[in-house]
């Protein structure tokens, strides 16, 4: 009772093989890959500007300007409605939003890559435990022959010494 090669099983390993070519290949584009200094910038910018440290400074110096310009402490350079302290904060954002959608966008880069990544590690693992079990199954089918032989040749041996396997007990 030989197995034959089952076609699945060896679709099975000629994919698992490219899949082990691909993450070869991934990492080694990985490893030679660096980020621009737009991209550094970027993300620079993006975790200074969403920090403790930046809302506490930013919200200092916001709470002195006005409080300046209300009291007058120092010459009264931008009175109530606050222009100038309008346009500093419309031109920060407007610096700011592009470098945070930079930011975001080259993150969501990195997490797909890694999403994607995951899958064809999660394919592969189902691959390999899927090739275990059918390792198992045919150790488990030679081993259920070995001991289905084994016993036939037993009761032959019974046989030819004249005690038939049913009066033994």
């Amino acid at each position: 009772m030989a197995k034959e090669a089952h076609p699945r099983l060896e679709d099975d390993e000629t994919l698992l093989g490219q899949l082990r070519a691909a993450r070869r290949r991934a990492r080694t584009r990985t490893a030679h890959r660096g980020s621009t200094a737009g991209q550094r910038i970027a993300d620079s910018v993006a975790a200074t500007m969403g920090s403790w440290r930046f809302i506490i400074i930013q919200t200092t110096i916001l709470v002195l300007w006005i409080m300046f310009n209300v009291t007058a402490w120092i010459r009264n350079w931008d009175p109530y409605p606050f222009i100038l302290l309008n346009l500093a904060l419309s031109f920060q954002a407007a610096y700011a939003a592009p470098f945070i959608m930079m930011s975001q966008n080259r993150q969501q880069d990195v997490d797909r890559r890694k999403a994607q990544e995951d899958y064809e590690i999660n394919i592969k693992a189902e691959l390999e435990i899927e090739l275990l079990h059918e390792k198992l199954d045919e150790l488990r089918d030679k081993e259920v022959l070995s001991l289905v032989e084994s016993v036939q040749a037993l009761t032959a041996e019974l046989a030819k010494r004249g005690r038939p396997a049913k009066d033994r007990h």
